[in-house]
C-alpha cells in the first residue's frame, strides 16, 4: 500500500471513529438521564402501586435480604462507589471547646479524601460516664441567608439537645455548604451524591475515632439530611438506629443532584424506590417522621405499613414507627424534635428528661443559638490547609 493509501485509509479509520464515539457518548448520556428517577418521578398511585407488587417477591426473611444486598449493591454502583477508595487518615483539626448548660461544642475539619475536608461541629456532655452514644445529623437543603443548614436554630437545637442527653453528636455540612461554599465548593456538582454518601462514612469513621461507642450510634436529618440518613443506612451497618424525617416517599424520590442526580433508583432490568432503600434499616430500629404539608402525607397509610411487612419478616415490626403530625409543614421543628427525642433516648440509653419536660413540651430554653461563622472549623488559629482542595473538580478518587 503506498503513502498516499495509507493515509486515507488512516483517514476514513479515524472518522469513523470519531462517529462511534460520538454516537456511543449521546447513547450513553441519554442512558444516563433515562435511569435518574428525579423528584416526583410517579404519581402516588404509582408508588403505592409499585410497593404492592413488591411486597408479593419477598415472603422470608431470607428473601428480603436477597433484596436488600441488591438495593446496597445499586446504590454502590449508581453512585460510583462499588469499590470503596482507601480510607486517608483523617487529620483532624479540632477547635476549643465553648461550654454551655450542659454541652460544649468544638469546631471540627477532617479529610474524607486527601484534601477533601468535611465541616462540622461536635457537641458533648459537659460530664459523662464510659462511652458515649453517637449521633451523625445531616441537614437538608436550607440555604436562605440567615437560615441555612446546620446553622439553623432548629438544627442547633437538636444538636445541643442530644448532647445534654448524653450523647457525642456531629452536625456537619453537606457539600458546598458552609464555609466550604465560600471557599469554592459548589452543591449542584453532577457527582455530589457519590462524595456525601463517602463523607457520611467517613463522619462515622470521626465519632468511632473520637470514641464514640459502636453499639450505639445514629443518624438523623431532615428533608435532604433525611435522604442522607437512609442512604447510609443502608449502605453501612454501623448505623444502629435511623431517623430520617419527612423524607421517605413511596413516590417523591428526592429532587437534588444530591439525593437523584445518579442512578441509584433505576437500571436496565432494576427499579426501587425510598422506601424499599429506607427498609434495609431492618431489623435496625427506625423512626419515620412524617406531615401533612409535603410528600411524606401518606406514611401512615403507605410507607409505614410496607416498613412493617418487611420488619415482622424478621419478628421485629415494633422496630418501625411513624409519628405523623398532619398539620405539620416540611421541616425539623419543634413537634418533630419532641417525637424524636425519646425514641433516641430509648434506643441509645439517653437521659430523655434532658430534653423533655413532664407535659411533653421540649427543654431546650437553655440553649444557645450560635452564629453561623462561629462554628467555622478554619479560623486564624486553624488556617485552612495549603494542600486543600477548593472545588468539586480537584476530588481525586483514585490515589
Amino acid at each position: 500500500m503506498n503513502n498516499n493509501l495509507k493515509l486515507l485509509f488512516a483517514g476514513v479509520i479515524f472518522s469513523f471513529s470519531l462517529v462511534a464515539n460520538s454516537q456511543e457518548a449521546k447513547k450513553v448520556d441519554k442512558t444516563d438521564k433515562s435511569l435518574l428517577c428525579v423528584g416526583n418521578y410517579w404519581t402516588e398511585s404509582q408508588g403505592k402501586s409499585f410497593l404492592e407488587t413488591q411486597r408479593q417477591k419477598y415472603t422470608s426473611q431470607k428473601e428480603w435480604e436477597s433484596r436488600a444486598q441488591q438495593i446496597r449493591q445499586h446504590i454502590l454502583k449508581g453512585t460510583g462507589l462499588e469499590k470503596f477508595p482507601k480510607k486517608c487518615p483523617l487529620n483532624a483539626i479540632i477547635g476549643e471547646k465553648r461550654v454551655y448548660d450542659g454541652y460544649q461544642v468544638q469546631n471540627v475539619a477532617f479529610e474524607s479524601l486527601p484534601g477533601v475536608y468535611v465541616t462540622g461541629s461536635l457537641y458533648t456532655p459537659t460530664t459523662s460516664k464510659g462511652k458515649l452514644p453517637g449521633i451523625i445529623s445531616p441537614h437538608g437543603h436550607w440555604s436562605k441567608v440567615g437560615d441555612v443548614g446546620r446553622y439553623r436554630p432548629d438544627a442547633q437545637k437538636r444538636f445541643a439537645a442530644f448532647a445534654r442527653m448524653g450523647a457525642m453528636v456531629f452536625g456537619y455540612d453537606m457539600v458546598g455548604y458552609g464555609q466550604m461554599g465560600e471557599l469554592g465548593w459548589k452543591h449542584d456538582h453532577p457527582e455530589v451524591l457519590k462524595l456525601q454518601l463517602w463523607n457520611s462514612i467517613r463522619c462515622l469513621d470521626f465519632i468511632l475515632e473520637m470514641g464514640a461507642d459502636p453499639q450505639r450510634i445514629a443518624c438523623t436529618g431532615a428533608s435532604g439530611g433525611g435522604t442522607q440518613t437512609f442512604l447510609l443506612t443502608a449502605v453501612d451497618q454501623r448505623i444502629k438506629v435511623s431517623v430520617p424525617v419527612v423524607m421517605v416517599s413511596a413516590y417523591f424520590f428526592g429532587g437534588c443532584v444530591c439525593e437523584s442526580g445518579m442512578p441509584i433508583h433505576k437500571d436496565d432490568d432494576y427499579q426501587t424506590n425510598n422506601v424499599e432503600i429506607a427498609a434495609c434499616a431492618a431489623p435496625r430500629p427506625m423512626l419515620l417522621v412524617s406531615d401533612g404539608g409535603d410528600w411524606t402525607k401518606n406514611n401512615p397509610v403507605v410507607e409505614l405499613p410496607h416498613l412493617k411487612y418487611i420488619y415482622q419478616l424478621f419478628g421485629q415490626a415494633d422496630k418501625v414507627q411513624n409519628v405523623h403530625l398532619p398539620n405539620d409543614k416540611h421541616g425539623y421543628d419543634v413537634n418533630k424534635r419532641a417525637a424524636v427525642y425519646p425514641f433516641l433516648a430509648k434506643y441509645l440509653g439517653l437521659d430523655v428528661k434532658k430534653a423533655i419536660n413532664a407535659d411533653g413540651t421540649v427543654k431546650e430554653d437553655m440553649i444557645v443559638i450560635e452564629d453561623q461563622k462561629a462554628l467555622y472549623p478554619f479560623d486564624e488559629k486553624h488556617p485552612f490547609p495549603a494542600s486543600g482542595i477548593k472545588s468539586n473538580d480537584g476530588v481525586k478518587w483514585d490515589w
